[in-house]
């Protein structure tokens, strides 16, 4: 494998005031499954943003694919070919879809990332309809997008993504606010990129999905700095860890003289009872 994202020393501050990363030293080799598992500002967020070059280190260096990522190179004229290719590789899935999507038609939204990386439109087209096709979305290509339900706006923005034939696909909590059938499809489709060799980076707190659609996962703790980084199965079944992250929490009540702890799920977490 290669080195596909490395982080060294990473901090990010908002409005030199608000930690959002602290100190975060981080490697993603090509072709991994990774979660990003914390809760609400533990800075997982931020750190899909960082990644998608959306924002830039406060302190610290972020390179991928081998070349160093900073505002004063990235974003300069001198610089198009690099971010062009970037922005070709990588593709973010916000948590909020009405966020990502601005176009007139299903169709006009899919076919706009290729046609902005200079494709040929009837490529883009043929390559929207497969995409459409492969979606279940089909039906609706002539839709304005923000006419859609909140499944049908996940495909479509997911579709938006994948439009451009990313090696990287990152989605922040992407199944938030799913249905329970649209949740089982997208983890099939996470599952299904990731055997096609995808770069899957998925930032959530639902620990249930965690061990289906990855084999590594980063836990970040409330200081917004790594706690640990492991398999995803030794996470998931390591209490401690998750009680100490605050991604579940104990509860003791007595029935007669017997006092009980069980382990509360925060929301999307459904473990057994602890006795």
């Amino acid at each position: 494998m290669s080195t596909i994202f490395e982080l060294h020393d990473v901090s990010y501050t908002y409005l030199a005031r608000f930690p959002a990363l602290s100190d975060i030293n981080l490697k993603i080799e090509r072709g991994e499954q990774v979660c990003l598992i914390g809760t609400n500002g533990s800075g997982k967020s931020t750190l899909l943003s960082l990644l998608d070059a959306l924002i830039y280190p406060t302190s610290g260096s972020f390179h991928a694919f081998g070349r160093l990522v900073e505002e004063e190179v990235f974003d300069s004229l001198s610089d198009d070919a690099f971010r062009e290719e970037f922005r070709r590789k990588v593709a973010f899935v916000f948590q909020n879809s009405d966020v990502q999507l601005f176009s007139s038609t299903v169709l006009e939204e899919i076919a706009f990332g290729p046609l902005q990386l200079g494709m040929r439109e009837e490529d883009v087209r043929g390559r929207s309809e497969e995409l459409m096709e492969m979606m279940g979305i089909a039906k609706l290509s002539s839709r304005a997008p923000h006419t859609l339900s909140g499944g049908e706006k996940k495909k479509v923005s997911i579709a938006s993504a994948l439009s451009t034939n990313p090696q990287v696909l990152l989605l922040d909590e992407p199944t938030a606010g799913l249905d329970p059938r649209t949740q089982l499809w997208l983890i099939e489709l996470i599952q299904e990129l990731g055997d096609a060799g995808k770069t899957i980076i998925v930032a959530t707190h639902d620990l249930e999905t965690v061990e289906h659609i990855s084999q590594r996962a980063i836990v970040m703790g409330e200081d917004h700095r790594i706690k640990a980084d492991r398999t995803a199965s030794e996470v998931i079944q390591d209490r401690d860890l998750l009680l100490s992250a605050n991604l579940i929490h104990e509860h003791a009540h007595r029935h007669g003289r017997r006092l009980h702890t069980h382990i509360h799920p925060h929301p999307g977490h459904h473990p057994e009872n602890e006795h």
